[in-house]
């Protein structure tokens, strides 16, 4: 490991030197570019212990190894951290949309060997690129099929499954010497508003969120999730002042005392509007810090210098202003460090036979395929109308997602479009021409102008077949119905062959 001197008022310190170095290392920040910048690499000499990867730092695996290994070349121990829950929400297949189904569709297969095996399969790429943190899985609860943020990155509805897949994605993942990071805590499931844009609340009593919500992250504690990430959630039941992420009696009470969890503790996004917009970046990282967090996750958007230097001067000026413990925060950086050290212990794992095929193989078995119809089998070229509805902010707007270009491969000559808005309907049904229709939709039940596309299409023409990928909880229709789970790529293979195989 390189050691470069600390630089700035406290180079002439020990004490002030230590404390620094403190404060970088609970930092977590992402960068521009495909290549590791010089200054993350001077950060990581003066203290600086982890980094997080985001779709733009993403061109290819290999590329990832050479970044990876840059950074490593500064800091053996360095956590390289990566948002890949696979399904909708990927990092790693930013570009082509997951090789693995979501957790949704794990969940409607409910087959936890299954879930472990995918995982492990994810770590081993993770682990083979020079990754060994991952913010997943999500242990949230499906309570509200509204939930804008949450859908298909839950495992579902009911606590228990939720709980037995969170131990065994646990499980499979850090098998691989990859750390899983158990979100959102104390549970997103039951929000209607995303805390990229503001502070989602969840009021209701503290039992129902003892016997729904909490399960999950128990069962990830007992199967021993290395790291939780707080959720950027009022729950006012447990406290009614400040959010999950700020709470010292969700985070230090709850999740330290009650539970008993020993690991890492890190932030989610700390730019989300839910903390950066309320309480101001700077501030909410100190109170996060002094609240029970020990890492500080930032560079989904503000990802340059300048935001590391003042989030680590913000922390050192707190701690000399006594607003935070010194040792509060010297006790973060020392689980920082912690888990760096056992990841780099881990580097490798056991070796694990590489399963390439598994996630499609989960794909094909979390499909739900319902005729309601009498319309003959497709077997010709056909036009593909995507109804496509506005992302939120942890998908991302880069993945492709739907089944044109697989119907494509299968039948060549298949045509596309996509539609989205009042009038969607009749534009594909004018596009479409005579061909035979594949409506895709994701999420029809939260989004009426979805639902009036496909009344429009299967009024006029009912041979329509329909996919969904997104939260099956619209009433079935179309001539063919094919319910994915999902929109990773391997779900929309997996529809492709059910609307020729039918």
């Amino acid at each position: 490991m390189t050691t470069l001197a600390t630089t700035g008022s406290d180079s002439g310190s020990a004490a002030g030197d230590t404390l620094t170095r403190d404060a970088l290392a609970v930092l977590q920040p992402g960068f521009d570019g495909t290549t590791a910048p010089d200054w993350v690499r001077r950060r990581l000499g003066e203290g600086l212990a982890s980094v997080a990867l985001f779709g733009r730092n993403v061109v290819a695996e290999e590329q990832v190894t050479a970044l990876t290994a840059q950074l490593r070349a500064e800091r053996d121990d360095l956590l390289v951290a990566i948002d890949e829950e696979s399904g909708d929400v990927t990092r790693l297949d930013v570009r082509t949309g997951s090789s693995f189904p979501g957790n949704h569709a794990l969940g409607a297969v409910d087959d936890p060997d299954l879930t472990r095996a995918v995982s492990r399969e994810l770590g081993r790429r993770l682990a083979a690129c020079g990754v060994t943190f991952d913010w997943a899985p999500s242990a949230d609860v499906n309570a509200n099929a509204d939930n804008p943020v949450i859908g298909v990155r839950s495992f579902g509805a009911s606590t228990d499954l939720v709980a037995r897949h969170t131990a065994a994605w646990v499980e499979g993942l850090q098998s691989t010497g990859v750390a899983a990071c158990t979100k959102h805590f104390p549970g997103h499931g039951d929000t209607n508003v995303d805390s990229h844009h503001a502070v989602p609340r969840i009021d209701v009593d503290a039992d129902i969120l003892y016997e729904r919500e909490l399960p999950p992250f128990r069962a990830a504690i007992a199967a021993g999730t290395r790291a939780v990430m707080s959720a950027h959630i009022l729950v006012p039941a447990l406290d009614p002042d400040r959010p999950g992420t700020l709470s010292r009696r969700i985070l230090t009470e709850l999740l330290r005392g009650e539970l008993g969890y020993q690991g890492l503790i890190v932030t989610d996004g700390m730019e989300m509007r839910a903390i950066s917009g309320t309480y101001g970046l700077e501030h909410g990282v100190v109170l996060a810090i002094a609240a029970g967090a020990d890492a500080i996750c930032v560079g989904g958007g503000l990802c340059d210098e300048g935001t590391v230097l003042k989030l680590r001067d913000a922390l050192v000026a707190a701690v000399r202003s006594g607003e935070l413990a010194e040792e509060r925060l010297a006790d973060a950086a020392a689980r920082v460090r912690d888990l760096a050290a056992w990841t780099a212990r881990a580097r490798g794992g056991p070796d694990t036979e590489p399963q390439p095929e598994i996630g499609l193989v989960a794909a094909r078995r979390a499909l739900r395929v319902t005729r309601t119809g009498t319309a003959a089998p497709v077997n010709t070229p056909v036009y593909v109308a995507q109804f496509e509805p506005a992302r939120n902010i942890a998908v991302g707007d880069q993945t492709p997602w739907g089944v044109a270009a697989d119907l494509g491969r299968l039948l060549p000559g298949t045509a596309f479009g996509s539609f989205t808005g009042e009038g969607a309907g009749a534009a594909a049904l004018a596009a479409a021409g005579g061909r035979r229709i594949v409506a895709v939709v994701r999420d029809e039940h939260r989004h009426d102008w979805m639902g009036s596309a496909l009344d429009t299409l299967l009024a006029a023409r009912p041979d329509t077949v329909v996919v969904e990928m997104g939260l099956p909880q619209a009433t079935p229709r179309g001539a063919l119905h094919i319910a994915t789970y999902g929109a990773a790529r391997v779900c929309g293979v997996a529809a492709a062959e059910a609307v020729l195989a039918d």
